[in-house]
C-alpha cells in the first residue's frame, strides 16, 4: 500500500480491505478517510460494501426498542428511584481532579502518582483487574511510564481531530503503530473519557463482558441485540462509542447523572426485558 496516498491528508500509512466486488476499502490511519479502489464486480446477491458511515447508519437506534419493552423500563426507572434517589457523592470531587489532569493544560505536569492511582481506584469505574498494568508499570518505573500514559491519553482525547474519536480508540486498543501503553486498555481508555465528558459516557467500562458490558446490558434491558466486535468493520472503538451513545440515549433524562444511570442499567439487567411473543 506504499504507493497509495490519502487523498485527503496525504499520508501513505493506509491499510486495505478486500471486499466481495473485488474492490478494496482503503482506510487512512492517520485521518480516518475511507474510499474505494479498483473497478467492481459486484454479485448483486452479496452484501455491498461497508463504510464507516454505512455502519453507522445500521446500528441500532432508540427507535429499535419495542414499546412494550420501553414501557417495562420506565415501570423500572420509577421504581430504582424510589431506593436509590441520590448519586455517588464521592464521584465528583474525583471527577473534578482528573478533568483537570486530564486537559490540555494539566496533562502534562499530571503526576505519576495520579496516573497510578486512576488506574487503580474504583471511582467513577471499576476497570477490573489492572495486574497487567502494575506489572508494566513497575517495570518500566513511574517516570516512563506516566509519560508514555499521558501519550496515550492525549491521543485519545486530543490527536490528531482528523482522526474519529472511535479509530483513535481503537488504534489504542489494539496497540497499532506502537501507540498506547500496556493494560491501558479498553477499560481504562473508556473511565477517561467517562471523566471528561461525564454528561456522555456512561462508566460502563468495557463493550462486551460476561453481563456487564454494553452488548450485554443492551440484550438483556431493551431487547436489541449488538454485533459483535470485527478487526476491519465493527471495530471495537467504534462499538464502544457507538453503544455507550445508544445506551445514554435510551437512559434518556430521568435519570441525568449517569454515575446513576449506570447502576439503574445493572440493576435492571436482572429484570430482563420482555421476550417477544
Amino acid at each position: 500500500m506504499a504507493l497509495i496516498a490519502c487523498p485527503k491528508c496525504k499520508s501513505e500509512d493506509i491499510n486495505g480491505t478486500p471486499q466481495v466486488d473485488s474492490r478494496l476499502l482503503i482506510h487512512c490511519n492517520s485521518c480516518g478517510h475511507e474510499w474505494l479502489r479498483g473497478e467492481a464486480r459486484r454479485d448483486p446477491s452479496r452484501p455491498a460494501v461497508r463504510t464507516i458511515d454505512s455502519l453507522h447508519a445500521a446500528f441500532p437506534t432508540a427507535a429499535d426498542v419495542r414499546p412494550d419493552v420501553r414501557e417495562r423500563v420506565e415501570m423500572l426507572k420509577s421504581e430504582f428511584l424510589l431506593d436509590h434517589p441520590a448519586p455517588d457523592p464521592e464521584v465528583e470531587p474525583y471527577r473534578a481532579r482528573y478533568q483537570e489532569l486530564f486537559s490540555r493544560e494539566g496533562l502534562p505536569s499530571a503526576s505519576p502518582d495520579a496516573l497510578y492511582d486512576f488506574a487503580n481506584t474504583a471511582t467513577v469505574g471499576n476497570a477490573g483487574n489492572v495486574s497487567g498494568f502494575n506489572r508494566a508499570w513497575k517495570t518500566q518505573g513511574p517516570d516512563k511510564s506516566a509519560d508514555k500514559v499521558k501519550e496515550t491519553i492525549n491521543f485519545l482525547l486530543y490527536g490528531p481531530e482528523s482522526l474519529r474519536l472511535e479509530d483513535r480508540l481503537t488504534q489504542l486498543i489494539d496497540g497499532k503503530k506502537g501507540l498506547g501503553f500496556p493494560s491501558f486498555k479498553e477499560s481504562l481508555l473508556t473511565k477517561v473519557l467517562c471523566i471528561v465528558e461525564p454528561d456522555r459516557f456512561l462508566p460502563i467500562l468495557k463493550y462486551s463482558a460476561a453481563a456487564d458490558g454494553k452488548k450485554e446490558i443492551t440484550h438483556l434491558v431493551f431487547d436489541l441485540n449488538l454485533p459483535p466486535a470485527e478487526k476491519t468493520a465493527w471495530t471495537v472503538g467504534r462499538l464502544v462509542v457507538w453503544s455507550n451513545d445508544l445506551l445514554r440515549s435510551l437512559v434518556g433524562n430521568d435519570i441525568p447523572d449517569l454515575q446513576q444511570a449506570t447502576q439503574f442499567l445493572k440493576w435492571a439487567r436482572n429484570r430482563p426485558a420482555l421476550s417477544r411473543t
